[in-house]
């Protein structure tokens, strides 16, 4: 299953991250609001047809809803959810126990990463489209450095896939303390600020 996400803006708009073509694999999540979509393989189909091709585009981009979407699933990311909840659910990369910023601040978190395509490089563990959408909706980001692995529910997947032929417990317990909500060293990071440190370790190309 592919999944991937993005922040729904308005008029049937979406802005997300890809690595170019929809080809991003691994770890999505979800629209805003975070949109996931569960992307059918096109076997070398465009997966834009009402935005053009855009195989070479890699980056922050906007699309229609129905491109976003390529003939998949919708489902709505959950923020805020109890730690029991987020325990239960059988996928811990659909729901965060963070809380959302408001609308407002996510959308315009989200146009000025588009403008400026100001999150990095696109890596299916380390600075994925979920990470992206989680990000505009929380600007939360993990310790100093927060250029990459910023919210690290992918690597906490990946890790607690590995601890579970061990310990069912024990995967659950890495997934909920790896939760962006649950960091002592997740800190709230302006965008200006998040779009600058990306620049300076030119890990992004500037739109302007």
């Amino acid at each position: 299953m592919i999944l991937t996400s993005g922040i729904y803006i308005s008029d049937e708009k979406v802005i997300h991250f890809t690595c170019g073509g929809g080809l991003e694999t691994g770890t999505g999540t979800f629209l805003d609001k975070i949109l996931v979509s569960v992307i059918p393989n096109h076997k070398g189909d465009n997966p834009y047809p009402n935005c053009g091709e855009r195989s070479n585009v890699d980056g922050v981009i906007s699309s229609c809803l129905d491109c976003f979407l390529s003939g998949g699933n919708i489902y709505l990311f959950e923020y805020s959810v109890s730690p029991a909840a987020f325990i239960a659910k059988p996928r811990r990369d659909t729901c965060t126990i963070a809380p959302s910023d408001p609308c407002v601040e996510v959308i315009s978190r989200a146009n000025y990463l588009l403008f400026r395509n100001g999150f990095g490089d696109y890596h299916a563990l380390e600075n994925n489209c979920e990470d992206f959408g989680i990000y505009c909706k929380t600007s939360l980001l993990v310790g100093k450095n927060y250029v990459l692995g910023r919210g690290g529910q992918a690597s906490s997947v990946s890790a607690a896939a590995w601890l579970a032929q061990l310990s069912p417990f024990g995967s659950k317990a890495i997934q909920l303390f790896a939760d962006i909500g649950m960091r002592k060293d997740a800190i709230k990071v302006p965008v200006e600020s998040l779009v600058a440190r990306t620049y300076a370790t030119g890990t992004s190309r500037n739109r302007s």
